[in-house]
């Protein structure tokens, strides 16, 4: 079978790498966003997909608005190619393109659809504090990830799970299900299957207000804040940005789904219930651990940060290196 991919950050490149790999497939060309200046150097940097399209010395495109670009669009067409597999590409294909590969642009998206439509699936899964997200295939049509569903497979979330982390699972799961979606349309063994837009979420594109955090809320709230948008979101402290990239929720319902190193904070579950504080105050500084900070509704350790300027660092290291005191207040973001 003859594909295009289209694709742009790392979440996508498990996908291409299984098409490259499996003797059924053959990528004709790659279409991906133009590269972009990243880094302190501002260098002009290839997206993670043009990375591995070089490594395979692969046709590569790379149109800014691809719906208007015609060279591109007389590729795409002159190709023939027998399906277009869409993974985080960046951009909204347009009917003309939709309707160009024998059997459709095949899309993977990280969230169980109707749920989770848009840029940020798996982002705002986490934000919600959802247990379960995963993959699903489906055939793309004009609209915002509406088109008709072929095959789900589903994932976990735990409770200290990051995007990050998450999304390095769903790419993988991504890639196992698009070959597994290709194989079977191709040979008619799937029924697409329509979504019910009164069952649809969205999740829109992050914006920088959604990194602020804000103590008056709850410990679980922030927590999935912060691990939902990992690694952005920020806080203040002594009118420096303070990153804050993992947390743990210090709540009696969440005990028994805390890591072992966490095992201190289990066995003398009564001394840190009692602590209390107003929100955003440091009420302890557990030793080997970090500050644990008072929120509108229950405590939240902050196991990793960042300080403006300085490198990432554990909490407790944080504590250590700028002498942080039980009673100090760090500030909203």
């Amino acid at each position: 079978m003859q594909v295009i991919f289209f694709g742009t950050p790392q979440f996508a490149v498990a996908t291409l790498e299984s098409l490259l790999k499996h003797p059924n497939f053959e990528v004709l060309a790659v279409v991906t966003q133009p590269d972009k200046r990243r880094g302190r150097g501002s260098k002009m940097l290839p997206s993670a997909v043009k990375k591995v399209a070089l490594e395979h010395n692969l046709t590569i495109w790379q149109p800014k608005r691809i719906k208007k670009d015609r060279e591109t669009l007389n590729n795409l067409r002159q190709a023939n190619a027998d399906a277009f597999v869409v993974v985080a590409y960046g951009q909204i294909l347009s009917p003309e393109i939709l309707t160009m590969p024998k059997l459709g642009c095949i899309n993977v998206h990280g969230s169980i659809l109707p749920k989770y439509r848009g840029a940020a699936p798996i982002q705002w899964s986490l934000y919600n504090g959802d247990e379960q997200t995963g993959i699903t295939t489906m055939l793309m049509d004009k609209g915002m990830d509406t088109g008709d569903m072929l095959l789900k497979t589903n994932t976990p979330i735990k409770l200290l799970d990051n995007a990050h982390q998450i999304a390095v699972t769903l790419a993988n799961q991504g890639a196992d299900l698009l070959i597994e979606t290709l194989l079977k349309l191709e040979k008619q063994e799937i029924k697409p299957i329509p979504q019910i837009d009164s069952e649809a979420t969205y999740a829109p594109l992050i914006q920088k207000s959604d990194y602020l955090v804000d103590w008056s809320r709850s410990a679980i709230d922030i927590h999935n804040q912060i691990r939902g948008f990992f690694p952005n979101c920020v806080a203040k402290w002594q009118g420096k940005v303070l990153k804050i990239t993992e947390t743990v929720p210090l709540l009696k319902e969440y005990l028994d789904r805390l890591s072992p190193e966490l095992e201190s904070i289990r066995q003398q579950w009564n001394a840190v219930a009692s602590l209390t504080g107003t929100p955003g105050e440091i009420v302890s500084n557990w030793k080997n651990l970090g500050p644990i900070v008072q929120t509108g509704e229950g405590l939240l350790l902050l196991k990793q940060v960042q300080l403006a300027g300085k490198r990432s660092q554990s909490g407790w290291d944080f504590v250590n290196g700028m002498r942080v005191s039980v009673g100090e207040k760090i500030d909203n973001g």
